[in-house]
């Protein structure tokens, strides 16, 4: 089952029953993914940032931006307007293609994974990952690589607390760590 068929048919009711919400409205969703890619030392490296934007376009077959810094600060070098990362926002049939790619395929690809903390979803209930390499990627091939980057995934809720999005995110499928109690 599709991961948006799945919010529809049986996370929205799960979520209900359990925080008893009165409107369909104030049920927890995903609204948006950000992927983002900062090129920290390599901002005058015009290839090593084609690469990361050209990567970011094959994980998730959108066109990547590239941002800008908005200060001039002399201890990091970089001035304003120097490009500083790349991201890419996901939204709709995308952004959950993206999601089960993810949960399903990605995560098991990490070396030495065995769950992701459930502390990585902040107070508001989203959700942030930092990838160390973007080889988990299934569109990504080891052997085209360049260079080897990071990437963060952040995802965006509209959940009121930490546990509604845990909840929200659990029910999703995410590979949470077993906690001893």
């Amino acid at each position: 089952m599709r991961l948006n068929e799945l919010y529809n048919k049986k996370i929205k009711a799960a979520l209900k029953e359990k925080f008893a919400y009165r409107n369909d409205m104030a049920i927890p969703k995903i609204v948006k993914i950000s992927l983002n890619v900062g090129v920290g030392r390599h901002t005058k490296d015009k290839s090593y940032i084609d690469g990361v934007a050209s990567t970011l376009e094959r994980i998730t077959g959108q066109k990547a931006v590239l941002t800008k810094s908005r200060k001039s600060i002399s201890a990091f070098k970089v001035r304003e307007g120097n490009i500083v990362g790349v991201m890419v926002t996901l939204r709709g049939a995308r952004m959950y293609d993206f999601l089960e790619k993810l949960i399903n395929v990605t995560f098991p690809r990490v070396r030495d994974f065995r769950g992701v903390e459930n502390t990585i979803i902040d107070r508001s209930g989203n959700l942030s990952y930092g990838f160390r390499e973007h080889l988990p990627f299934p569109e990504v091939k080891a052997d085209e690589v360049d260079n080897v980057h990071g990437l963060q995934v952040t995802i965006m809720t509209t959940a009121k607390s930490r546990e509604e999005g845990l909840e929200l995110f659990t029910l999703f499928g995410f590979p949470f760590k077993k906690t001893d109690k």
